[in-house]
Order: C-alpha cells, then sequence, then structure tokens
C-alpha cells in the first residue's frame, strides 16, 4: 500500500500536477475532473453540459483521463484533480493512505454485470472454487480487486490460496491472452473488450452482481468541497442533466463510448444496455457497504485499519 508520500512522489513523476496546473486553481478559475474511459463523465466531456454551465461565471474545464480508478485517486490525493469518478474498492483504499484528502460526491446505480473473472473458454477451470493455487490477473484497488476478493471468500478461499498478478488492464490483457495467467478479473469496458475479442472463447466464473460490487461513485477533493462547495454543486448538476440526457439517448450514448473506447459499437450497445444512468447522493446503506468492503480488506490483512467511510461522505 503507497503512502501519502510516496503518492504524492508517484502524481508528480508523471507530470500530473505540472499538466493540470495546481497553482493556477487558487481563485479557481477553473476545474480539473478525472475521468476513464467509460461512463457518465465521458459523455459529459463531450455533450459539453459542465462547459456550458461554468463559461458565464468565467470557470473552465480541464480533463485528464486515466487507466484506472486507483490512478485517478492518487491524483487527486496529490492535488492535481478536484473532481473525478472510480469503482467502489479505489476510494476505501485512498481513505486509508490519506484519511483526509477526498470525499464521496455521489454515485451510479450499480452495474454488477459490468465487471467479471474470466477465463478461456477452453481452460479447466469451471468455477471460483477451481482457482486455487492458479494464476489471476487483478489491478490493484481496482473494484475488480474486491470482486476476486469477494468471491473467493464466498467460495471458501482467500487470496493465499491462489497467486495474484497486481496488472493494469493494458498489461493484464496481453498476459490473459497469452496464457500467462489463469483467470482474470477485469471491469468494463475493459471486460467487454475481452469477451469480443475472443469471438466466444472466454468463458465468466463470476460477476459483481453476486458480490454486491459494481457501483461507480463520483470523489472530490476535500478542499475543493471545503473552499468551492457551490461549484461542486454545479457539477453535480451538470452530471445528473447528462444521465437524464444519457437514458433517453442511448443509441448516441453507445456511439460516442465505442469512439471513446475503440470497441464495436455492437459491443458496447450490450454493455450500455446493462446501465441505469441516475445520479445518487450518498445514502446510509451505501455507506454501510463501502464500509463492509473496507472491513472485509481489513480482515484479510490487506489494509492495517479500515477507514471510516461515514467521514468522507458530507453533506453536499
Amino acid at each position: 500500500m503507497l503512502s501519502r508520500r510516496a503518492l504524492g512522489r508517484l502524481a508528480l513523476s508523471q507530470g500530473l500536477v505540472t499538466l493540470l496546473g495546481s497553482k493556477a486553481f487558487a481563485q479557481q478559475n477553473s476545474v480539473r475532473i478525472g475521468y476513464q474511459k467509460y461512463g457518465t463523465l465521458v459523455l459529459l466531456k463531450e455533450k459539453g453540459f459542465l462547459d456550458e454551465a461554468l463559461r458565464p461565471k468565467g470557470i473552465s474545464v480541464q480533463w485528464a483521463q486515466f487507466p484506472a480508478g486507483p490512478p485517478l485517486l492518487q491524483a487527486m490525493i496529490a492535488g492535481a484533480l478536484d473532481f473525478g469518478t472510480t469503482g467502489d474498492l479505489p476510494p476505501v483504499f485512498a481513505q486509508a493512505s490519506a484519511p483526509d484528502a477526498l470525499i464521496y460526491a455521489g454515485n451510479e446505480n450499480p452495474t454488477g454485470s459490468s465487471e467479471a473473472i474470466i477465463v478461456p473458454q477452453d481452460s479447466p477451470i469451471r468455477t471460483v472454487s477451481d482457482l486455487r493455487g492458479k494464476r489471476v490477473a487483478v489491478t490493484r484497488g481496482s473494484d475488480a480487486n474486491w470482486l476476486l476478493l469477494a468471491s473467493l471468500r464466498l467460495n471458501g478461499l482467500s487470496l493465499h490460496d491462489i497467486k495474484v498478478s497486481y496488472l493494469l488492464p493494458a498489461a493484464a490483457r496481453p498476459a490473459f491472452e497469452a496464457g500467462q495467467v489463469d483467470a482474470w478479473s477485469i471491469w468494463d469496458p475493459y471486460l467487454s473488450g475481452a469477451l469480443s475479442s475472443a469471438g466466444g472463447r472466454v468463458r465468466v466464473l463470476a460477476t459483481g452482481d453476486e458480490v454486491g460490487g459494481g457501483t461507480p461513485f463520483y470523489l472530490a477533493r476535500k478542499g475543493f468541497f471545503t473552499e468551492n462547495r457551490d461549484l461542486l454543486r454545479d457539477i453535480i448538476a451538470a452530471v445528473e442533466k447528462c444521465d437524464a440526457w444519457a437514458q433517453e439517448n442511448r443509441p448516441e450514448v453507445a456511439a460516442m463510448l465505442a469512439r471513446s473506447t475503440g470497441l464495436e459499437l455492437g459491443v458496447v450497445e450490450q454493455s450500455v444496455a446493462k446501465i441505469h444512468f441516475g445520479f445518487h447522493h450518498i445514502k446510509p446503506q451505501v455507506i454501510a457497504s463501502q464500509q463492509h468492503i473496507a472491513d472485509t480488506f481489513v480482515a484479510a490483512g490487506l489494509l492495517p485499519s479500515a477507514p471510516r467511510i461515514s467521514e468522507a461522505a458530507p453533506d453536499i
């Protein structure tokens, strides 16, 4: 687990603070948004709802794309982002590393089928129980990491019973396709890409539906929340507007996400069909679910102590 100082060094080494400009935000003339290839923030960027809302106030929007939730939140902890989106586990790890660095700003409806543990179609592995002693790729601290741990626990196993390869998706996919790992725990759009490119030669062992996973979260830098609460509310209003538009315009949504991911339109259409777009303010049951994830990782020896999720979930 990276310390807060190490996270800051990593963000700086990637040039994120320089790229996104930290000093320019003293008077909040811009807002910095971190997004991934898939989801509402891609649509928000493409449709320009947020840019249109903030332009009359003289505030511009800067966008930065990330391959996964953990590096996005590392950048937020380092002060290089104001707002972004991840899956369920990354904010747990981020809060554990930097307890007062970020807050939960809201969540989307869960889509558990958007993440899965997959194996090659001809693999002798038929169930999660068969993963004992096998090599499994997963991105450390991602929602797929929670899917893997929770699925193993449901089947009487732990991470100690398998050989874990902690890889980002760009490295995990070729390792999976080359047979260097036996299974891969992964999320959309990478999941859809793997299923489509393999031409039916991939089989699903478990999905987030079975472990209560697949909830996208919006996070904000704590300082941004405390100093610019009205601006954060403007961002949330733009997200709500975008979700309402997306729910009624799925063909255009699929086309946008296909361009963003590079996946075939038909594959993205199937993925989009699973999603019920809708922003929600953080509710007690969502806090309880996140706390359960945190406590489970502590019990597994993967976090030294569990962060108090409620402390990062203020009223907005």
